[in-house]
């Protein structure tokens, strides 16, 4: 017997009990609330092997991983659906963030040919590929492209930096410079879709409010041609995720208002006086984020990023903008909000800045210092993961023998770790953006490390990219690690979106989910074909599918 607070005797042998019933009905209610509550997110039409016995459809139409019991005996099966057109103006449809998920293909414009091949393409593409006339007829004196016949030719024009439509990072593709193009879905309409047409890189995307999909530190050079960015405006939050995500030494390179504002401020409909205030104050928020200018010529001014942290240690409490704090990791980037702070590189890692990482391309098969940030992440673990991608990779080409071939150029790895599968193919005429997820392990550092490229992204969403963007699409376990979080059938409707008629998707997953793949992939009017793995055996498998060139019968609009 116990006093409460009002000197009452109290049973205490009554309040075990009740204390252990109150436990076991909130886990009740827990476990219930999963079994029901999910039910909208459950996987439809899906029959376990067992179900296929009794009369009685599967009461668990989860897709999981198979259960301990199954997993010997049991595979994955979906009834067919047969998906349906979507109405032709979606032939562009970006839904990027939109979390409504259209369960139809989408249609190419009418007179869609197969992609020119590279290198050629870098220099023309088809009209009816990428049927737009916006940039030919409004930006026709700065010749970014021109119409002529059947096709678009790209001599590579431009306001004050004469290389628009991503002719930039097409141009320094000869100096052995891999670039990552980005741009919004705005009135220019198009310039990332035809950068992919043309087999250059680039993604769709946004400086605003949100950092960049990529890890810290990770861009040797950052480029930015007239693009009218507020630079100090909002606390300079624009500028300060362009540091972040430079490497220590790194370069800016700006052309534009309000570079060379003594010659050019007329044509840009402003006084001289706003435009010496602008590039003042640009300059000063450059010097408090530990920049220098490094040169300055005609339209252009490049800066350079401080190759060390001794600019930082000199900052005071009081300086502006003040530095980030640790409770933020400086990699997050997956709808990680800008922070109006300076991201210091960490002292930890002596091999980051530009002048001390290893030059190209001897850095690609050097193991990165980040890496010790993964977990298990070593040299051995990196040097076994680099041997085993180029043993797949030899295997996927007797596969498909257009891999390594003009016939394919734009790739995607769906699933990366530490970007083997494209370190493997560099040597070929192709280039391969690297997915990381943002629900695995971050390894993208170690991806821009290597000098390759990439970006974060959740399978469970659309890529930021337009239709029929990519040759060929990789993945290797994505549905083994992520398939209890969104239905399979969306991602795969997402693959079809992005991947070009005539193109190819290597699916490299555990047994169990083939027969669901290939149910799915039938409905989507692929045609695919179950190969063994290097090693043989019955655990994994490898998928090869391609999608079919089509036209649209639906001419209804949305």
């Amino acid at each position: 017997m116990t006093k409460n607070n009002e000197g009452k005797l109290v049973d205490k042998s009554r309040i075990v009990p009740v204390a252990i019933i109150f436990v076991v009905l909130c886990g009740l209610s827990f476990y219930m609330g999963v079994i029901f509550g999910s039910e909208n997110n459950r996987f439809v039409s899906i029959i376990s092997q067992r179900s296929l016995d009794s009369p009685k459809e599967s009461s668990s139409p989860k897709e999981l991983s198979p259960p301990k019991e199954l997993s010997s005996i049991s595979s994955l099966q979906i009834k067919y659906i047969s998906f349906p057109e979507c109405t032709i103006d979606y032939q562009d449809y970006t839904p990027c963030t939109d979390p409504r998920r259209k369960e139809c293909l989408v249609p190419p414009p009418d007179g869609y040919k197969p992609p020119i091949r590279w290198p050629k393409s870098r220099d023309e593409c088809w009209y009816r590929n990428v049927p737009y006339d916006w940039i030919n007829k409004q930006k026709s004196n700065q010749h970014w492209l021109k119409k002529e016949g059947e096709k678009f030719f790209f001599p590579g024009g431009g306001t004050m930096f004469p290389n628009g439509v991503a002719s930039w990072g097409g141009d320094l593709l000869d100096r052995g410079i891999l670039t990552m193009s980005l741009a919004p879905r705005d009135n220019h309409q198009a310039q990332v879709q035809f950068a992919l047409e043309r087999g250059i890189p680039a993604i769709l995307g946004v400086l605003a409010t949100h950092r960049l999909p990529f890890p810290s530190n990770s861009f040797d050079m950052a480029h930015c041609s007239r693009c009218l960015i507020p630079w100090t405006d909002f606390g300079g939050v624009s500028l300060l995720e362009i540091h972040r995500i430079l490497r220590p030494g790194g370069f800016w390179v700006l052309s534009g208002p309000p570079i060379n504002y003594e010659r050019r401020w007329r044509g840009w409909n402003t006084t001289i006086k706003d435009q010496k205030s602008n590039y003042e104050k640009l300059q000063d928020l450059l010097t408090s984020l530990c920049f220098k200018l490094h040169n300055k010529k005609g339209d252009i001014a490049v800066w350079q990023k401080s190759p060390d942290n001794e600019c930082y240690n000199k900052l005071t409490k009081d300086t502006y903008p003040p530095k980030c704090d640790d409770s933020l990791d400086s990699d997050s980037a997956w709808y990680t909000p800008i922070r109006t702070c300076l991201v210091v590189p960490n002292p930890k890692f002596k091999n980051l800045g530009l002048t001390s990482i290893s030059k190209w391309p001897e850095r690609l098969r050097v193991t990165p210092e980040r890496i010790s940030k993964v977990y298990h992440g070593s040299d051995s673990t990196f040097k076994r993961d680099d041997n085993k991608w180029k043993k797949h990779v030899v295997h996927y080409k007797k596969l498909i023998p257009e891999l390594g071939t003009d016939k394919i150029r734009n790739m995607m790895d769906m699933n990366t770790v530490y970007g083997g599968f494209a370190a493997a193919l560099i040597d070929d005429p192709v280039w391969v953006m690297n997915v990381v997820s943002s629900y695995a392990a971050n390894t993208l550092p170690v991806v821009y490390d290597r000098g390759l490229i990439g970006t974060f992204h959740d399978w469970c969403e659309a890529f930021s990219t337009y239709p029929r963007t990519y040759d060929l699409l990789h993945l290797a376990g994505l549905f083994t690690a992520e398939s209890h979080r969104c239905e399979m059938k969306y991602v795969l409707l997402e693959m079809d979106r992005i991947l070009r008629p005539g193109g190819y998707a290597i699916i490299r997953e555990s047994s169990y989910f083939f027969d669901g793949i290939t149910t799915i992939a039938k409905g989507m009017r692929w045609e695919c074909r179950k190969e063994d793995t290097e090693q043989g055996g019955d655990m994994e498998k490898i998928l090869i599918c391609k999608k079919k060139l089509w036209y649209s019968s639906n001419k209804d609009s949305r």
